[in-house]
């Protein structure tokens, strides 16, 4: 949004910056940092909670800024008042900490965010997030409860989803009819793990588990599922379609994302809730890209002199996402135009559910999203509570209660859920206000 760089110039010409508190200090928490600190005047990064403070530190490192440390809210509501940017281990307290606009989370967690997330709204800060697991599972009951409270509950610019909902809304204020948001990738294999990925995490700085969550196909599963719920989209079928035009290769020549609309237009349905879904082996990889349809046929006739095609379906497309670059734009929405990037548009249309990495025994543990036990997969929500199936969100941590075969969908009879969760209780409290929607 380009009134976003006018209003902060503003906000630091009259000395009233956006003050920012960051949850996460890892790859992306410290880019984030970095942009706010060196290239996003009006805003100000106030403290950095992590559990590893050296980490939280090295955020500041960045700009050159030797922050102070602080063990309590109170400590650091005195630093924020004081100027004085600060790090601390707890989150949940910098959450709740006066003195800030807006907190950013990017944990990458579901339990312990939930946490943090709630200790904001609760407290009057507006939330930005780049955590498609928290969002994807309970994200319309946090956006209730942001509601309640007057503040906005968003997912951030930069990040795939968040770049097809700008998208979106430039297709549909066009008066161009979205019916397909769509994602664009370059590898998708449900069997990758922290093993087969580990050289590419080291090379980049990432952690294994995390890279095979994006291979595996649970991360896509979760960035089309938020676009579901902020677009009232759903998905053709279990896992989406999903059009691989690499051949399984991942350095195989690419297709033009305009070639690939032949393999969608089958499904689409013009007078549809239209559909969330993503293509593999297509350029402008890692872009995304919006079909749309329009009736008229003078906008039509104009839409071909632009070089869109004939029709009856136009491909629109961002060629990129600059993930921690954008993201500071996002709190300036939110902040100063109380405008959310993506947030649920009411209860879920889309889940993600967990199916069998491998043949499960009883006994077994789920560890992590990228694991070595279940992948993530895109589902509608009348078949996830249709069949009792186990949102991969809360799959984390259970206990196999009786095998599962490779493959499988998790449901919630297959496993033993840990105790007193706050992720649990917020996934009921948002069943029961949403069951009947």
């Amino acid at each position: 949004m380009i009134i976003v760089d006018t209003a902060l110039a503003q906000r630091e010409a009259s000395a009233n910056p956006i003050r920012v508190g960051l949850i996460g200090a890892g790859f992306q928490g410290s880019g984030i940092g970095l942009q706010i600190m060196t290239a996003t005047p009006g805003m100000r990064l106030c403290a950095v909670a992590n559990r590893n403070l050296d980490a939280a530190i090295g955020v500041f490192d960045q700009a050159g800024i030797q922050p102070g440390r602080c063990e309590t809210r109170r400590e650091i509501e005195d630093a924020i008042a004081a100027g004085q940017p600060v790090v601390t281990e707890d989150a949940v307290a910098l959450a709740g900490a006066d003195g800030l606009d807006a907190i950013i989370e990017v944990t990458g967690s579901v339990e312990f965010a939930a946490r943090v997330v709630l200790e904001a709204i609760e407290n009057g800060k507006h939330v930005i997030q780049m955590n498609a697991e928290l969002d994807g599972t309970v994200g319309p009951i946090l956006k209730v409860k942001a509601d309640q409270a007057g503040v906005i509950y968003s997912f951030s610019d930069g990040d795939q989803p968040g770049v097809q909902m700008n998208l979106y809304r430039f297709v549909k204020g066009l008066g161009v009819k979205p019916v397909l948001c769509g994602n664009i990738k370059g590898l998708h294999d449900p069997y990758r793990n922290p093993t087969t990925q580990e050289s590419f995490a080291k090379r980049w700085g990432q952690k294994p588990a995390m890279v095979a969550s994006f291979a595996d196909g649970t991360k896509i599963s979760f960035e089309q599922a938020i676009v579901a719920n902020g677009t009232g989209m759903q998905v053709a079928r279990r896992g989406m379609l999903g059009p691989d035009f690499s051949g399984g290769d991942p350095g195989a020549p690419q297709v033009p994302i305009e070639e690939t609309v032949s393999a969608f237009e089958p499904h689409l349905d013009p007078d549809g809730p239209g559909l969330v879904d993503y293509v593999v082996g297509a350029r402008p990889g890692p872009g995304v890209f919006v079909l749309g349809t329009l009736e008229h046929p003078r906008q039509r006739h104009y839409l071909e002199l632009y070089k869109l095609g004939k029709g009856p379906y136009y491909c629109f497309y961002t060629p990129y996402h600059l993930c921690h670059f954008e993201v500071p734009t996002s709190v300036a929405r939110a902040v100063l135009f109380q405008d959310p990037v993506l947030t649920p548009a009411g209860g879920p249309k889309v889940g993600v559910i967990a199916l069998a990495k491998k043949s499960l025994a009883e006994g077994e543990t789920i560890q992590e999203f990228g694991g070595f036990e279940v992948y993530g997969v895109a589902e509608n929500i009348d078949a996830i509570r249709r069949d009792n199936l186990l949102p991969i969100g809360l799959a984390l941590g259970c206990t196999l209660a009786r095998p599962v075969a490779k493959d499988a969908p998790l449901t919630f009879d297959d496993v033993v859920i840990p105790t007193d969760r706050l992720i649990d209780r917020l996934y009921a409290e948002q069943e029961r206000e949403f069951t009947y929607q």
